[in-house]
């Protein structure tokens, strides 16, 4: 076991565990939010778990996933976009269930929770199917365009998966305010995405005829 690795990606897990943990229940007043340990319950477990997995049996994957520095200044806003919008999603969650201004009921909570855990199991198959994901936009020394799998359905279907998961993290929440600040996501996933393409389809041999071949970006007959 590489454990300077695993010393990283513990230290990573615990930080951003304490992190939303603060953003949740600082703003709730309380600990006794029930939807927020949902999250934190759901969130946590399986990526601890595929940390493990990963550690195990592809800790290159799991080096690369850890990687967070964005090279692409465009990309580098994005990232920016995407904490603003988080902290004020969890801020608000835990701000409405305080003041119950409008909590969503406990079956709309437990319908978000279901797909939740099916985003997982599909970003885990995202994993498993490419090799070469990184959290940064980079063309990889030895990187072939993967086209099989979820990958011949859409050009990017770890994007379609963590956009399933982020719409439903504030369902489970029990926040609409919430929802409605995450559908911020929309448009900061299609900047990304159009960033990514051009750098791929300039430095990944086979990018643009994979292109052809795969019509839709993100969602199926929609884009």
């Amino acid at each position: 076991m590489d454990l300077k690795l695993f010393g990283q990606a513990l230290a990573k897990f615990l930080l951003g565990a304490v992190l939303v943990g603060v953003l949740i229940f600082l703003p709730a007043g309380t600990l006794r939010y029930p939807q927020g340990w949902l999250l934190m319950l759901l969130l946590f477990v399986p990526m601890f778990l595929a940390g493990l997995v990963m550690m195990a049996r592809s800790p290159e994957l799991l080096r690369k996933r850890l990687q967070a520095r964005e090279q692409e200044n465009e990309q580098k806003q994005v990232v920016a976009l995407s904490g603003l919008m988080f902290l004020a999603a969890f801020v608000l969650a835990g701000l409405n269930f305080r003041f119950h201004w409008c909590v969503l009921p406990p079956w709309l909570v437990w319908i978000a929770a279901g797909l939740f855990l099916l985003a997982y199991a599909l970003y885990a198959e995202v994993l498993r199917e490419n090799a070469y994901l990184s959290r940064t936009i980079e063309v990889q020394d030895g990187q072939k365009v993967v086209d099989t799998g979820l990958y011949g359905l859409v050009r990017h279907p770890m994007y379609a998966v963590t956009l399933l998961l982020f719409l439903a993290m504030p369902l489970i929440l029990a926040s609409p305010f919430s929802f409605a600040v995450m559908l911020l996501y929309l448009p900061i996933i299609v900047k990304r995405i159009r960033n990514e393409e051009k750098v791929l389809a300039e430095g990944l041999e086979g990018y643009r005829d994979y292109m052809k071949k795969v019509r839709w970006r993100l969602l199926p007959f929609i884009w």
